[in-house]
Formats: C-alpha cells, sequence, structure tokens
C-alpha cells in the first residue's frame, strides 16, 4: 500500500495530550503548550488532557508512561535544549522503544532554513513508547508551531494507523 492509500485510510481524529516541560512557565505563560492544542483542537484531534509538570527526568518519564496507558499520541514541548536544566530528550530517551531519527532531522531542516545554525542546538525528537507515540518540541511557540504545521499534523493519523497494526 502506498503512502498516500495509508493516508486515506489512517484515522481523522486522534486521542492527544500535551505535556509542558518547564522550570519557568505557569498554566497563564504556558503559550507553546495552547499553541500545541489550539493547533489540535482546530485540526478536529481530540484533547486528552494537559499538564505543566518541572524538568526533572523522573518526572516527565512518570508524566509520560501515565498517559502512554491511555492515548495516542502524546506532544511534549520544552527542556529539548542543551542547557543544564535540559533534560526531556534523556528522559525520554529511557523510555523510547522505536526512535523515529526523521522526525528530528526533518525539525532541524526547517528550522535551520529559519533560524540558521542554531538549528544545532535543537533535541527534537520522537518514537514510541509502546502504541503511542511521543513527539518532544522545543519550548519556543515559534518552533512549536513549525513542527505542528509541517510535521507533526500532516502525518499524526497515519503514524497512529501504522502504529496500530
Amino acid at each position: 500500500m502506498s503512502v498516500p492509500e495509508h493516508r486515506k485510510t489512517a484515522p481523522a481524529v486522534v486521542s492527544c495530550f500535551v505535556l509542558t516541560i518547564s522550570d519557568t512557565r505557569t498554566e497563564a505563560t504556558d503559550t507553546s503548550g495552547g499553541t500545541i492544542v489550539e493547533l489540535l483542537s482546530a485540526a478536529g484531534h481530540t484533547l486528552a488532557g494537559r499538564q505543566l509538570v518541572r524538568d526533572d527526568p523522573a518526572t516527565v518519564r512518570d508524566a509520560v508512561r501515565r498517559h502512554a496507558v491511555d492515548t495516542q499520541v502524546i506532544i511534549t514541548t520544552g527542556g529539548t535544549g542543551i542547557t543544564a536544566r535540559d533534560s526531556t530528550f534523556e528522559a525520554l530517551a529511557a523510555l523510547i522503544e522505536k526512535r523515529l531519527d526523521g522526525f528530528g532531522e526533518l525539525f532541524r531542516m526547517l528550522s535551520y532554513a529559519e533560524v540558521g545554525s542554531a538549528a544545532m542546538l535543537s533535541r527534537a525528537c520522537a518514537g514510541t513508547v509502546g502504541r503511542t507515540i511521543v513527539f518532544s518540541l522545543p519550548g519556543s511557540e515559534h518552533a512549536v508551531r513549525l513542527a505542528m504545521t509541517k510535521l507533526i499534523l500532516p502525518e499524526v493519523g497515519h503514524v497512529v494507523r501504522e502504529l496500530g497494526r
């Protein structure tokens, strides 16, 4: 079956959980998480929930494990840089069973077109935890919008379809 055929049989609506990882943001200032929710809703997807946690690997792992049980997609924002407190990549690396290296590669390629060589500082990644796909995005609202519109929303149904096979 070709990719266009896969897309035709992919679910149009998937269940998504949004996890913001930050030591500084609050529910009121979480514009990146809000942007993810807004874009998912506009695309017709179901929001299973939303949570904000501190940038602590154990806390991030626990949240992802807990929500991977009953949702098809988890999208995280924050903690993907290289500062001392950025630990989302390490937290997820301990959980991910199958990496989708192409997601991070494509995200950095698209980012490079907009921000130049600074794109290499992003450790955005994706992979599976059981039958759930986890996308890990930077905390920047602009980066979130780029990843959502160019990569995640066009393929999320197709990814979920493949995970369900």
